[in-house]
């Protein structure tokens, strides 16, 4: 992988822990969160494609970016090369598509087309919003339903497009990956799971007495599991963040937002013998609209009249909302995970340790991430803090 294309990814992946650990503190108490920067970085650089000015500006720079052909190209090696299929060798399934829905009475200029075609492999769509705004909620939803095997349900909410909408960009994401190893049922048990309020629920804990891959640094441990690998030279993993401390998951997701490079410095390549060793299974799935993250990360202008999308139809356009939904489900066979982000735009009128033996029992609130290991690609990002919560 050459130099620009790392640097451009670890700028991702810095984008990626700074808004998961926003939106990730704005939860419910209790709450379970997944979100999928792939998919909400994918919408971003749409924008970008179609932006210019200080609005642009503002796009590159919440995404570490230097151009908006940098984020490009990053887009199109994504979605070609880190998030092709590989389940016909045996690796994971995994399906990533972006789409643009646009009104017929406006035509998307000519290098915005081109992008959207060539980048992002999305093809454009002629709508009517004006007359049948409800129809295309519908279209919208069902495309990503049918995009994300049916786990992300209703992405746009109702009444969410009306006539004055004159273009929605999609992106919807899929992965199931079986373990490398996998866990037996046969050892699952119920146990403590203690939360942030020092109370107790009962979890299911998936055990095992075979090594893994972790690590223990001086407040924190990080376990990977890699799934099965197909024919070509990727790896996906999941890598669990641990907090020494059974309170202590803020401090750490600070830690990890506060280092790009946080990530690729605390990654697990050795195994190591285990002693007690237990992770929860969760489900979790999560939705929110993501104007009001990015706004306070620094992305206002799309979202105002003051904004240049002019580079994508010849119209005053302003981003209205952007909505996001993901799930994900972790248990003794693998892990299923969707992401889908929709952006609606309108016409404005206004260190390590001895390698074990050692625990590693995840018994209480913890981050994880789903990443491809040789590019550090993040797919998806979250946190469990009551695994009894199912969705």
């Amino acid at each position: 992988m050459d130099l620009r294309l790392r640097e451009s990814i670890s700028n991702q992946n810095e984008f990626a822990l700074h808004l998961s650990k926003h939106v990730g503190s704005t939860v419910a108490a209790g709450g379970n969160f997944v979100l999928s920067p792939a998919s909400l970085h994918a919408i971003l650089a749409l924008i970008a494609a179609g932006s210019k000015g200080p609005t642009l500006d503002q796009i590159l720079s919440i995404l570490r970016s230097k151009s908006s052909g940098d984020l490009n190209a990053l887009s199109s090696q994504i979605v070609d090369v880190v998030l092709a299929d590989g389940s016909a060798s045996g690796g994971p399934k995994i399906s990533v598509v972006n789409g643009v829905w646009v009104d017929s009475s406006v035509s998307l200029k000519r290098g915005f087309k081109e992008i959207v075609a060539s980048s992002f492999k999305a093809e454009a769509r002629a709508v009517d919003f004006k007359t049948k705004a409800a129809a295309v909620v519908n279209d919208v939803n069902s495309w990503v339903e049918n995009k994300t095997a049916g786990l992300i349900k209703e992405l746009l909410p109702a009444r969410s497009v009306d006539n004055n909408t004159k273009l929605v960009l999609g992106n919807a994401l899929y992965f199931k990956g079986a373990w490398e190893i996998k866990f037996y049922s046969s050892e699952t048990e119920d146990s403590d799971f203690f939360l942030l309020d020092g109370s107790s629920v009962q979890a299911q804990f998936m055990t095992t007495k075979k090594k893994q891959y972790v690590f223990s640094y001086d407040d924190f441990s990080v376990l990977r599991l890699p799934y099965k690998r197909g024919n070509d030279m990727r790896q996906f993993s999941m890598c669990i963040f641990l907090p020494n401390a059974k309170d202590g998951l803020w401090n750490l997701l600070d830690k990890m937002s506060a280092d790009p490079r946080f990530l690729d410095r605390h990654f697990p390549r050795q195994k190591a013998i285990v002693g007690k060793f237990k992770l929860p299974k969760f489900k979790i799935s999560y939705g929110f609209e993501a104007s009001a993250a990015l706004k306070s990360l620094g992305l206002g202008l799309p979202f105002t009249m003051e904004g240049d999308l002019t580079e994508m139809v010849d119209l005053p356009l302003y981003v209205s909302a952007i909505f996001h939904k993901s799930f994900i489900e972790v248990n003794e066979q693998g892990t299923e995970a969707a992401g889908a982000s929709a952006a609606v735009m309108k016409e404005g009128c206004s260190r390590s340790l001895p390698l074990g033996p050692f625990d590693f029992e995840a018994d209480h609130p913890f981050a994880f991430v789903i990443r491809e290991d040789r590019t550090g690609v993040v797919l998806f990002t979250g946190h469990v803090l009551n695994p009894s919560l199912s969705g």
